[in-house]
């Protein structure tokens, strides 16, 4: 493959590959091991509301640093952050759960600067041609693999060796990836000196440009939704499904298998479709999707439904990352990126809070159901606020 010959990304793809797979096995370990420690779906959603915490404080300031940093430096210190977070974790247990709350908040910290500061070098490493869309594709394939095969090992592992093995091993995997990163070349520093260096620049190029605004709105939305649908993935799971808890590791990868399809298709779908089509037909798509899920009668449903899930789902966030870059000003990339990321946290903490709140309301089914319906509002939205034609989605748009 032409993208993998590239020096530079080849080793950004085998440092997040790394890193992705001791992370996926700790994906299905930390929800598990905090509802198996305290039986509760609120403490639960709170380990998942945590994750949201950084993003939203500080990720406009980390924003504006960005765009004047070492973006190869600020990943890889952002991965011995990450390493040394998840270490905490291993002085959890039941009568001590802050380590647990500490360990996200601080491993969070660091994605908020490592997600945003790979966005942005990504276009200075690929371009932003045919390339960009080709190099997001295979990151999503290659993180849909490993979506595919870490979630059954890490419930295999949490079953066997136990949690203390998957941190270890999750630990291990920043600390390659770290050295792996400390060894990419290209070095992506803001280019428009005129561009202001307040952490609300982004926010105001994004408020005036119709494609970003638009992308905005509707994926807030959506991933408002879906962070609701996640927090209560381990009950639906125990108490709808009556299955063991490492079950949730087949729908996870079930998830995972549609992931993968969605990759490999993506950069063909984008040249059938407008992107905002694409964006408004995987949205609906996915929502449907998840009324498929929650509504299944047994486990081999549910996983089918994963896979639905799965399958419009990636190709949603590969275009909607693909247009990000390609749209923000490179010396804004940071801000932009950051800006999205903290907009994601937003819909996480909400979602991960409000869902388990309303289940002491209503019914679990009821809820599952009332969110898949909420996440369909995504589509006609971003019709609505996403321009259609191509011309919107260069860098040259900065019209309202």
């Amino acid at each position: 493959m032409k993208t993998l010959g590239n020096r530079d990304f080849r080793r950004l793809w085998i440092s997040g590959g790394v890193s992705g797979i001791g992370s996926w096995l700790l994906i299905v370990a930390i929800p598990f091991y905090v509802f198996d420690l305290t039986g509760s779906t609120v403490a639960t959603g709170l380990a998942l509301a945590l994750e949201a915490l950084p993003a939203l404080v500080l990720g406009p300031w980390a924003g504006a640093l960005l765009d004047r940093w070492d973006l190869t430096r600020a990943m890889w210190i952002a991965d011995l952050v990450s390493a040394a977070a998840v270490a905490l974790i291993l002085f959890a247990d039941t009568d001590r759960l802050w380590p647990i709350y500490l360990a996200i908040l601080a491993e969070n910290v660091a994605t908020m600067v490592f997600r945003p500061a790979s966005r942005a070098l990504l276009p200075a490493v690929v371009g932003t041609g045919d390339e960009l869309a080709a190099a997001n594709a295979l990151n999503a394939f290659t993180g849909s693999a490993i979506r595919l095969a870490a979630p059954p090992l890490g419930a295999l592992l949490l079953a066997g060796p136990g949690i203390k093995f998957v941190l270890v091993v999750d630990i291990a995997s920043y600390l390659i990836s770290a050295a792996v990163i400390a060894t990419v070349r290209t070095h992506r520093h803001a280019t428009t000196p005129s561009t202001s260096d307040s952490p609300l620049a982004g926010f105001q190029y994004v408020a005036r440009n119709r494609v970003l605004r638009g992308i905005l709105l509707g994926q807030t939305i959506f991933l408002t939704a879906n962070a609701g649908l996640t927090a209560l993935l381990v009950p639906f799971t125990v108490d709808r499904l009556h299955a063991p808890g490492y079950v949730l590791g087949y729908l996870i990868s079930g998830l995972g298998a549609g992931y993968l399809l969605g990759a490999a298709l993506s950069t063909r779908v984008q040249t059938w479709l407008s992107i905002r089509d694409v964006l408004a037909v995987t949205q609906f798509a996915t929502a449907a999707a998840f009324f498929a899920l929650f509504n299944a009668p047994n486990i081999p449903w549910a996983i089918a439904a994963a896979v639905l899930i799965g399958l419009p789902g990636s190709v949603l966030l590969i275009t909607a990352q693909t247009a990000i870059q390609r749209t923000a000003p490179p010396a804004m990339l940071g801000r932009i990126g950051a800006l999205f990321f903290a907009a994601d946290s937003l819909a996480l903490l909400v979602g991960a809070l409000a869902a388990p709140a309303v289940t002491l309301l209503l019914d679990l089914p009821l809820t599952l159901n009332l969110l898949a319906a909420f996440a369909v509002l995504a589509a006609p939205l971003t019709l609505v606020a996403v321009p259609g034609h191509p011309a919107h989605f260069t860098r040259t748009h900065t019209g309202a």
